[in-house]
């Protein structure tokens, strides 16, 4: 089988290593590479020397947690294609105490802006004083799903984090801080595609 052989200047091209990290993102920066605004961006956590990544999916500037950045382009659009049903789950702080009817309700899909918004699933984490911590597992991702869906009932979104794609967990990786995937979490994700 021949190959294609690139040459620019005399100097060979090859391809790039392909890269996958994963970064929890903290509440306050943007997910893209350059802000108009010059807001901080989640590329400002990321170590120098590295090729340019792209960011699987999005999460808000007011939102946190696990984020995957990657320069294979087909493994991205793999994970974020919303016929593949990786599942994302979320923990959500509100700003009122959850009882089962909230729960239930919000399992419900909602119309939301001619947009059709469901969970997978929906559970309640734990309530304290004046406010409750929900899971709600997505398997697309429209934007500001979660924030419009508890809106919907009534509530308010306090905190937004991220904690799991698929099988891959933010683990005990402290905010700002970045690492590699292991090849195993990189099969567990495509193994989570439908």
């Amino acid at each position: 089988m021949a190959r294609a052989v690139i040459v620019v200047d005399g100097a060979k091209i090859t391809a790039q290593d392909k890269v996958y990290l994963m970064l929890n993102k903290p509440r306050g920066l943007v997910t893209t590479r350059r802000d108009p605004r010059q807001r901080d961006t989640v590329y400002d956590c990321l170590p120098d020397g590295l090729p340019f990544l792209s960011p699987v999916g999005r999460l808000d500037k007011a939102s946190e947690g696990l984020l995957l950045l990657t320069n294979d382009t087909q493994w991205a659009e793999q994970l974020m294609n919303p016929a593949s049903g990786v599942p994302k789950t979320y923990h959500v702080k509100i700003d009122r105490v959850a009882d089962e009817r909230f729960v239930s309700a919000l399992s419900e899909p909602v119309e939301d802006d001619g947009e059709r918004l469901s969970a997978a699933s929906v559970g309640l984490l734990r309530t304290s004083g004046r406010s409750s911590w929900i899971e709600i597992v997505l398997t697309e991702g429209r934007n500001r799903q979660v924030r419009r869906m508890v809106a919907s009932q009534g509530a308010n979104v306090l905190r937004l984090v991220r904690v799991a794609i698929g099988g891959v967990s933010l683990g005990d990786l402290t905010k700002g801080q970045v690492r590699s995937l292991a090849p195993n979490e990189r099969v567990d994700l495509q193994l989570s595609c439908s």
